[in-house]
């Protein structure tokens, strides 16, 4: 039990100064800021990852503690549920209530096509 979570403390910070690398490299270059796409991005790439990594935990038959570290750690430090919500409140807090619904909808549709996508290109 102690290998898997060192595994997922392992991956989880890397995943989450990853989130971060991408959030200041993408703020720095996109101005102005009304759609928050640091958290965009990261859970749409994080969708597609964790569907490559299963895919590629059943293929390969990959340890557990491998699984573990790629999927509930890296994946799961990297993408953000919780910024993913601050972020729609933060739209309609400041009026943008179509924006809102634009970002809540590609999140999801666009997400669970990466997370597919991921699979397919596992397999």
């Amino acid at each position: 039990m102690t290998k898997e979570l060192i595994a997922i403390f392992l991956g989880g910070g890397t995943g989450s100064v990853l989130r971060y690398c991408v959030q200041l490299a993408l703020h720095e270059r996109i101005v102005p800021y009304n759609f928050p796409w640091a958290t965009f991005t990261v859970n749409i790439v994080g969708s597609f990852l964790i569907g490559l990594f299963y895919a590629w935990s059943a293929r390969f038959n990959l340890p557990t503690d491998l699984r573990l570290l790629l999927t509930t750690g890296l994946c799961g430090g990297f993408t953000t549920f919780s910024t993913f919500s601050n972020d729609g409140l933060t739209l309609l807090k400041q009026g943008y209530g179509s924006l809102f619904l634009l970002y809540v909808a590609l999140s999801i549709v666009l997400g669970t096509a990466a997370a597919f996508a991921g699979n397919w290109c596992g397999r």
